[in-house]
C-alpha cells in the first residue's frame, strides 16, 4: 500500500507549509490526484487519518479531487478528456498518443486552516 507512504509525504508537507505561512491549526488539505497516478482514493484517505496522528495536520480532513485524464493528439493538434485512461487514443481521430497533459499528477496544492501566528525574530 503504497498511499501510507504519499500520505507520509502529505502530512510532511502540509507541516512545513504551515509552520512557512504560521498557521497554528490546518483544518483542510486539498490534494489534485491524476487517475493514471495509481494512487487509490479510499485507500489514501484511510492512510492519511494514520499518518497525521500526533501531528500538528491531525483532525485535518482532507480532500482529494480527481483530476481526469487529458491527453494531446498531434495529429489533429488537440487537447481531449479521455473517459476512459485506456487505450491512450484520439476520440476525434482514434490516432494513439503518448502525449499526456494532466491525469498522472499527485498534488497539494491548498490548506485551509486559521490561528495565524506572528512571527518570533
Amino acid at each position: 500500500m503504497h498511499e501510507l507512504s504519499i500520505a507520509y509525504n502529505l502530512v510532511e508537507i502540509a507541516v512545513e507549509t504551515a509552520e512557512q505561512n504560521h498557521l497554528q491549526k490546518v483544518d483542510v488539505l486539498h490534494v489534485k490526484i491524476g487517475v493514471l497516478s495509481g494512487v487509490v482514493k479510499e485507500a489514501l484517505e484511510f492512510s492519511f487519518d494514520i499518518a497525521a496522528q500526533g501531528t500538528p495536520i491531525e483532525g485535518a480532513k482532507l480532500v482529494v479531487h480527481e483530476v481526469p485524464l487529458k491527453i494531446f493528439c498531434p495529429n489533429c493538434q488537440k487537447m481531449h478528456v479521455l473517459k476512459k485512461p485506456i487505450p491512450l487514443v484520439c476520440p476525434e481521430c482514434r490516432q494513439r498518443t503518448g502525449e499526456i497533459v494532466e491525469g498522472k499528477e499527485i498534488e497539494l496544492y491548498s490548506l485551509e486552516g486559521g490561528d495565524v501566528l506572528e512571527p518570533s525574530d
